[in-house]
């Protein structure tokens, strides 16, 4: 089996952990908070990580190595930043229209992938796209009234779940470039750090470092298997992005809405129009359609 293939193996176990990692995400946000969520994930990504990387975490702090500390703190930032803007859309917006629209991660990724590594896209891999952004818009617009232009109104979250997306899409590259120039463990060790330092101390300031605790004990099971999934996923992406493409490995590792899609539509119960459940099948299949055509 090819370095490649192996690679491709790692996105499809991102895929899945991220699916079932972003259910219990939604969960969570609504129960303890977007930043103490964060924090618990972190904070337990760097507890689990730092026996396999903790002493090169050091090294890398205190050796003279700039430019490559400067792309961890970079990706860490970044992360921080996209992990808090889609954990506020998971927690006010439905997780089938949410997670479709996150797709617009792939094009994001592609586009710094071609405009800073050349890695392009073919006529196929375009007019996926063009399908996959029809189905976005139809799933975003909500219905009120007559199915008229001036009747349609936004989902909630829609407008932050974009927003996500983009800045997703470029911690995902940020994540690939991380992750070659250092090993898939130390990029997610480094990252955990960070984020759950920042974190903490916005929670601190706060005063809400022991609601966070009586949260975390009160949803034991969800904050446990949470926080592993969504671990598990980071460091399995982490790994591809250092053996395969980035195009690639993007497009492969978003195909888990589906399982997220389906998780809201089964156990949460969630409600879609008509014209939702066409967009949102369009971006489903555009989704996977360019996930296989880019493979």
């Amino acid at each position: 089996m090819s370095i490649t293939s192996v690679g491709i193996a790692f996105a499809f176990v991102a895929m899945l952990c991220w699916g079932f990692g972003d259910f219990w995400i939604q969960r969570s946000t609504r129960k303890a908070g977007d930043w103490e969520t964060l924090f618990i994930i972190t904070f337990f990504g760097a507890i689990i990580l730092a026996p396999f990387a903790l002493g090169d975490f050091i090294d890398i702090l205190f050796l003279n190595q700039s430019k490559e500390l400067l792309i961890l703190v970079g990706a860490s930032l970044i992360l921080l930043v996209a992990s808090l803007l889609e954990f506020e859309s998971l927690k006010i917006g439905k997780i089938a229209v949410v997670e479709p629209i996150w797709s617009v991660e792939i094009i994001a990724s592609a586009t710094l992938a071609f405009i800073i590594l050349g890695e392009r896209l073919d006529f196929t891999q375009l007019v996926t796209i063009s399908l996959l952004i029809l189905g976005l818009i139809l799933v975003s617009v909500k219905e009120r009234g007559k199915l008229r232009l001036k009747n349609f109104f936004l989902e909630r979250g829609v407008f932050l779940a974009f927003f996500a997306a983009v800045v997703m899409g470029s911690t995902n590259f940020m994540y690939g470039i991380s992750s070659r120039v250092f090993d898939p463990i130390l990029t997610n060790l480094f990252v955990n750090i960070i984020v759950a330092a920042i974190t903490f101390t916005f929670l601190l300031v706060k005063g809400r470092i022991g609601k966070m605790i009586s949260d975390f004990k009160n949803n034991l099971p969800l904050m446990v298997s949470m926080s592993i999934a969504d671990n598990v996923a980071w460091v399995a992406f982490a790994f591809a992005m250092s053996m395969a493409p980035i195009g690639i490995v993007v497009a492969l590792s978003e195909s888990y809405i589906i399982i997220t899609v389906i998780l809201g539509f089964f156990i949460n119960k969630e409600k879609l129009q008509t014209h939702q459940k066409v967009g949102l099948f369009l971006a489903l299949i555009g989704a996977i359609t360019l996930a296989v055509t880019t493979s």
